[in-house]
Parts: C-alpha cells; sequence; structure tokens
C-alpha cells in the first residue's frame, strides 16, 4: 500500500506564498498530482505531474502562479504557491496515479492513493 505524507499547508494572507510537500512511500508513481476540495465543493485538480517529469497540468485558475516540481531520488514531489488568493482556501491532498489508466489527467478516479490533506487558508 502507497501511503503518501503531506506537509506545509497554513495560513497566509492574499499575495503572500507556500510551499507544499508530499513524499510517497515509493517511486513506482506514473504521475503525481494535488487536489484541493473547498466547502460545499467537488475535489479538484490543482496540478499534475509525470514520473518522468515530461508533462504537467494546471488548472486555469492557479496557471502561472503555482508550480508542481519533484525530487524523484526523495520520492518528493512540492507545490509551489504563489500570489495566492482567498479562493485558493481549501484542504489540499496529495494523490498517485500507480497505473496510467483509470480517468483524464484531472479526474479523481484516476488516482489509487491519496494524503491525508492539509489546510491551506488565504485572508484576504
Amino acid at each position: 500500500q502507497v501511503r503518501l505524507m503531506e506537509s506545509g499547508g497554513g495560513s497566509v494572507q492574499a499575495g503572500g506564498s507556500l510551499k507544499l510537500s508530499c513524499t510517497a512511500s515509493t517511486n513506482a508513481t506514473y504521475a503525481m498530482g494535488w487536489f484541493r476540495q473547498a466547502p460545499g465543493k467537488e475535489r479538484e485538480a490543482v496540478a499534475i505531474i509525470t514520473g518522468t517529469g515530461a508533462y504537467t497540468f494546471y488548472t486555469n485558475s492557479v496557471r502561472g502562479r503555482f508550480t508542481i516540481s519533484q525530487d524523484t531520488a526523495k520520492n518528493t514531489h512540492y507545490l509551489q504557491m504563489d500570489n495566492l488568493t482567498p479562493e485558493d482556501t481549501a484542504i489540499y491532498y496529495c494523490a498517485a496515479d500507480l497505473t496510467g489508466y483509470g480517468g483524464a489527467w484531472n479526474e479523481p478516479r484516476r488516482y489509487d492513493a491519496w494524503g491525508q490533506g492539509t489546510q491551506v487558508t488565504v485572508s484576504s
């Protein structure tokens, strides 16, 4: 069973930055990503990166502000979040795609393992 350990959430004022980290118990992942879920809303994909780093996906609302990266030697990937807005407030979840199929890149059903979630709160 793949385990994912997240860190880096917190509270920040609008315009500030946070960096999330997710360490996996294995490097045998097809892709890794971050999703978020705000109260009363569905879980949405924020950023995805393939195991090789050759492909990245960003949801439109974060493109240009968030950057996903990885350190394969540490089985860790990161989400650098800059110029945060109150609309970014949510619980952020790390996710691992172990098979490479099961849905589109931005669909939660594609992902086989999930972290426990970390709260990100942005105040205006």
